[in-house]
């Protein structure tokens, strides 16, 4: 039986590694994009704290609110065939290629044109990244499946894009950017090749869309598959809930992952040698720990899971905030027992999703709708967090490279103390939105 015929249920290691190979560039990507940009142009090219969270929050803003409409766009292709879907993975593969290189080489020097090239590049890197994003999760979620074959899928695509981190945090210092760019079009390239001979989704069902007409559904599309209502998720109260405790469960994570650099180099004060070392213990530990979460979803189900991981997190963030100037051993344990509790962030929220789309009737016919808004949420956490937590910290006395005592006790909150609130509030969610109202 070959790739594209199989069913569902002969997902292996050979079909997992094939579909969630195309995760490891996308997230190879993403550390840059969200973690080392904001430093790299506040150090490199000086651009001051509120200016580049303004800029960001703007590109941002502006890459969260197109994701829905490329949700749209990419149900509409799966409505041809998946391989319309393939075509435009590789334009919008390509792009993305282009568009990051464009960001860390800018051809402008001047602060004034550095801050449009900053906005017109970013713009079109989050844009690709988003449809290529959007066509790649849709594809796993329309594979299907039980909750343990759901997260076995989500696991496979999150777990390659975990090795994409590592290896986008170690390769600037081992090789440098120019190398690392070029690595980046590789992965891109055999990412997109393994993709292709993926197991095929199966089509895209009418009768799943045959009470649509109430939410307003127009009545013609695309191989006779009616174009799906771009607010259809809202109308779903699982979604709705999911979608809740998502948001605030993002930007518990996002917070720290804008500030991780300005804490480490400003209230840890220790060698730049450091940094790939905290980058790589968090991610690898969060690629190792997923198998072992994945263990535990046939005992306490996906979100229960899903809420021991927040709990661990908040834990480990309480013992970073006591943390200060040399206590790099210490942080390093805070980086792999935090990564290992992002394990279930990477895992099993992707999991609850398409297991709500199933359960809704919606699968094989709305998955890109879903997931384009599931991708707003998350560039809207990102776009709140650099948007408003630098500002914020600079309102605040914090400018990087102070030793200003204050200024630096203001970032260990910003840092260790707000996440953990966020934290407390997506468990508490978690737990009077989905758990108490599971049977």
């Amino acid at each position: 039986m070959s790739a594209h015929t199989a069913s569902v249920t002969a997902f292996d290691w050979q079909q997992g590694w094939r579909y969630g190979l195309m995760g490891l560039p996308l997230a190879f990507v993403a550390l840059p994009l969200y973690v080392l940009l904001p430093n790299h142009y506040a150090r490199e090219f000086g651009m001051p704290l509120a200016t580049l969270g303004a800029v960001l929050l703007g590109a941002r803003l502006f890459d969260a609110f197109i994701d829905p409409l490329l949700g749209r766009w990419s149900d509409r292709l799966f409505g041809r065939s998946p391989f319309s879907v393939l075509r435009w993975g590789a334009v919008a593969a390509l792009a993305l290629g282009i568009g990051f290189a464009l960001l860390f080489f800018p051809l402008v020097s001047a602060s004034s044109d550095l801050m449009v090239w900053l906005v017109i590049a970013l713009a079109w890197t989050y844009a690709a990244y988003s449809a290529l994003s959007v066509l790649h999760q849709s594809w796993g979620a329309r594979l299907g499946g039980d909750e343990v074959q759901r997260s076995r899928v989500v696991a496979w695509r999150e777990g390659l894009g975990l090795l994409g981190v590592i290896l986008a945090s170690v390769s600037p210092l081992a090789f440098g950017l120019p190398a690392s760019v070029a690595l980046f079009f590789i992965a891109l390239l055999v990412g997109w090749l393994a993709w292709s001979r993926a197991m095929l989704p199966p089509p895209a069902r009418q009768t799943q869309l045959a009470s649509g007409g109430a939410l307003g559904v127009p009545d013609s599309g695309i191989a006779g598959i009616p174009p799906v209502s771009l607010t259809l998720p809202f109308a779903r109260p699982a979604f709705r809930a999911l979608l809740a405790v998502f948001m605030v469960n993002g930007i518990a994570s996002a917070v720290p992952a804008t500030l991780l650099l300005f804490f480490v180099q400003d209230r840890l004060q220790v060698a730049p040698s450091w940094e790939p070392l905290f980058l790589g213990s968090y991610f690898l530990s969060a690629a190792l720990a997923i198998p072992l979460w994945l263990r535990l979803v046939p005992l306490l189900g996906l979100a229960r899971t899903w809420g021991v991981g927040m709990l661990l997190s908040v834990a480990v963030f309480v013992f970073a905030a006591s943390l200060g100037a040399g206590d790099s051993v210490a942080f390093l344990v805070v980086c792999a027992l935090s990564g290992a509790a992002l394990g279930t962030d990477l895992a099993l929220p992707g999991a609850l999703l398409a297991g709500t789309i199933a359960d809704s009737g919606d699968r094989g016919t709305a998955e890109g709708a879903y997931f384009g808004w599931w991708n707003f949420a998350t560039k809207l956490n990102l776009a709140l967090a650099a948007g408003v937590a630098l500002p914020l910290l600079a309102a605040l006395g914090y400018v990087p490279g102070t030793r200003d005592p204050q200024a630096l006790q203001t970032l260990s909150l910003a840092y260790c103390v707000l996440p953990c609130a966020l934290k407390l509030l997506a468990a508490f969610l978690l737990y009077s939105l989905i758990l108490r109202k599971t049977p």
